[in-house]
């Protein structure tokens, strides 16, 4: 059952934020969305899968918002041209090139100012743990360290939750999820290298294609192989 209290959703576009966001408008009556973009090579086309899942939504109170600071850092093959993008490898378990480091701090720092703002409650995040054997800050305790800190760093009345309710799923689960609570995932992009068509060789591409496959259902976005 929706309660009245207001929430935040990270939307980056992508399929895990598009099914967090149906989990959180489902469990929520007032609903944000914010965007953070951070010069990444698909800037715009996440942008663009971030509006039209608000608008999907109705979502009148959204918020986007750059750090392009992230790209000016680099160290990253999501937002330094002059790092490839690596094709898949679900079987390593060293920290990809696509690890933008301390991303989700950053992003949730932001959320956390915005929410003090407009008096939020919750900040949901599409994290997911299968993601965590390359991205440190996708793991859960990363997650319960920075919900203590923003309790630390806050108004003492203010009482902000960060929830990551996919976070435990697996990629197949989280499509099913979608399917389940008819979340737009036609609308979502998921790729690291492509704005117009998904190239289905990088982590996110073959990490979402085995998740569809696997839940037995036909991804809906467009890829270079079709």
């Amino acid at each position: 059952m929706a309660s009245n209290i207001l929430s935040i959703v990270l939307v980056s576009g992508g399929m895990d934020s598009c099914v967090t966001a149906a989990l959180a408008l489902e469990e929520n009556c007032e609903t944000a969305f914010l965007h953070v973009s951070y010069g990444q090579r698909t800037e715009e086309r996440e942008r663009k899968a971030f509006n039209d899942i608000a608008d999907f939504y109705g979502i009148e109170n959204r918020l986007d918002v750059s750090i392009e600071y992230l790209a000016r850092i680099g160290g990253s093959s999501l937002t330094d041209k002059k790092i490839e993008v690596a094709q898949a490898d679900l079987e390593s378990k060293e920290i990809p090139t696509s690890y933008v480091p301390f991303r989700n701090a950053n992003m949730l720092a932001i959320a956390t100012s915005w929410a003090e703002v407009i008096g939020a409650k919750s900040i949901y995040l599409g994290a997911v743990a299968e993601d965590s054997s390359g991205y440190p800050d996708c793991r859960p305790e990363f997650f319960e360290a920075f919900e203590k800190a923003v309790d630390t760093g806050t108004k003492p009345e203010t009482n902000i939750r960060i929830k990551t309710p996919v976070i435990h799923l697996s990629k197949a689960e989280i499509v099913k999820k979608g399917i389940e609570l008819e979340a737009p995932l036609h609308l979502s992009w998921s790729c690291y290298r492509s704005d117009d068509l998904a190239c289905a060789t990088c982590d996110s591409c073959v990490l979402r294609l085995r998740g569809f496959e696997l839940a037995g259902v036909k991804d809906p976005i467009r890829y270079k192989f079709a």
